[in-house]
């Protein structure tokens, strides 16, 4: 057996005995020759002789088939090696008299000594939740809530939304613009200016009349760099309203108030789940930390295949990621191949991490209960609306129920790792 010094491959040079391959030989041989057809010999009658020329590569595959796991698993055992991906059997020196001979390389987990994983000491960056933080909050609910009410006894103005009807003449000839209900955001950025300046002091029922360019850079190829002759009636103007902060806000929120009925209680119940998603970023980030922290205390080997397979995890992720905002991951025009490269550090540390966890479940005998798997169960079936016994049969259909119980240990190890760290809290950094 062979092994590298910072690799996860093994390899095991096997021989079976020329005596039990005859043995298995003449079997199969046999066995083929009651069923096999040769012109010239009515079924089954075949000479084993003529049979065993005939077939002959067939005959040493299922030998080969035969015999060599029954060999492998042996040397495993003597050897204590538990391959994690499935042997690859190569080198195969098959003789008509003599023994059968062959290789098998495959991958094992790495052998290491565990390091100082107690009392680990990780930073992370403070979150602020304060008054500003829930003004913020509240200032984005009140937009939510923001209302368009028409203007009664004035023209537009700067800040209006003026809905129009317009007509516009290419001046060089062509097919013109007709729309019968535009909405003009008056002295905005995204409106283009000769609109603001136009229907500026326009009052409804007004019709404007004048000529505009497009830029260059429009969006719209059809109408980027062309001029117009526009004509736009004036049909309503509108000004966006932002509701008051107070108890009457607070009351027509209804359900999205959290059983607040005053501004004061409001802004308690943003505090507190400000506070709520504060913790569980830190946890989150301090969870980060003590991975990368024990990863960076061990050097060891990381066997390809994980590492391989984490990275089908990731791009999984960001095809997932692309489909869940509608874009067709086939039609994206990207090097998919590159991509998945360039997972391969971030898998690799996945792995190692993942394998650490492992062992420290081990040394602290950590395990999934029964109980936790259901609860996880359960969790699911809450929060995808089918039955538990719908998401059972699944996961029992899909084999990932040991899938899941390992990955609830590996929490659970992450959660005894956070409870005896000393987490730090430090300044926000400035990016």
């Amino acid at each position: 057996m062979t092994e590298g010094t910072a690799t996860c491959r093994r390899e095991i040079d096997l021989e079976i005995p020329a005596e039990n391959v005859q043995k298995t030989t003449e079997k199969i041989a046999k066995d083929l020759a009651r069923v096999a057809r040769i012109p010239g010999f009515r079924p089954g009658k075949a000479p084993v002789t003529l049979i065993r020329r005939r077939f002959a590569e067939e005959i040493k595959g299922e030998v080969l088939e035969s015999l060599a796991p029954e060999y492998l698993q042996q040397a495993l055992t003597e050897k204590k090696l538990n391959p994690i991906t499935r042997p690859q059997i190569d080198n195969v020196d098959f003789t008509e008299a003599g023994p059968l001979k062959f290789r098998a390389t495959f991958e094992v987990l790495p052998e290491f000594e565990l390091g100082d994983y107690k009392n680990l000491t990780v930073e992370v960056e403070a979150i602020d939740v304060g008054d500003a933080e829930i003004d913020k909050t509240l200032e984005e609910m009140r937009q939510r809530g923001v209302t368009y009410v028409p203007v009664e006894g004035r023209s537009a103005q700067d800040g209006d939304y003026v809905q129009v009807k317009l007509m516009g003449t290419p001046a060089g000839g062509g097919d013109p613009i007709r729309n019968d209900n535009v909405t003009c955001h008056i002295g905005a950025e995204e409106t283009l200016p000769a609109f603001s300046e136009n229907l500026r002091g326009a009052s409804p029922s007004e019709t404007r009349r004048f000529e505009t360019k497009y830029p260059d850079d429009y969006p719209d190829a059809k109408l980027k760099g062309k001029s117009y002759n526009f004509a736009v009636e004036v049909r309503s103007i509108k000004e966006r309203k932002l509701p008051e902060l107070n108890d009457e806000f607070v009351k027509d929120l209804g359900e999205g108030a959290g059983g607040a009925t005053t501004l004061a209680e409001l802004r308690e119940k943003i505090r507190e789940r400000l506070n709520a998603a504060r913790d569980e970023q830190q946890h989150a980030q301090a969870n980060e930390k003590i991975l990368e922290e024990l990863v960076k205390r061990h050097d060891f080997p990381v066997p390809e295949a994980l590492i391989e397979h984490q990275m089908d995890v990731r791009l999984e992720r960001v095809v997932r990621s692309l489909a869940l905002q509608g874009v067709d991951p086939r039609a994206v025009n990207v090097d998919w191949v590159s991509i998945r490269q360039r997972q391969h550090d971030r898998a690799e540390r996945d792995v190692k991490a993942e394998i650490l966890l492992d062992r420290i479940a081990d040394a602290e005998k950590i395990e999934a209960s029964d109980e936790d798997v259901e609860k996880e169960i359960a969790s699911l079936a809450e929060r995808s609306g089918e039955s538990v016994a719908a998401i059972r049969a699944r996961l029992t259909k899909e084999d990932a129920l040991d899938r899941m119980k390992s990955k609830l240990r590996s929490d659970k190890a992450v959660d005894w790792l956070y409870r005896t760290a000393q987490i730090q809290t430090i300044a926000k950094r400035e990016k």
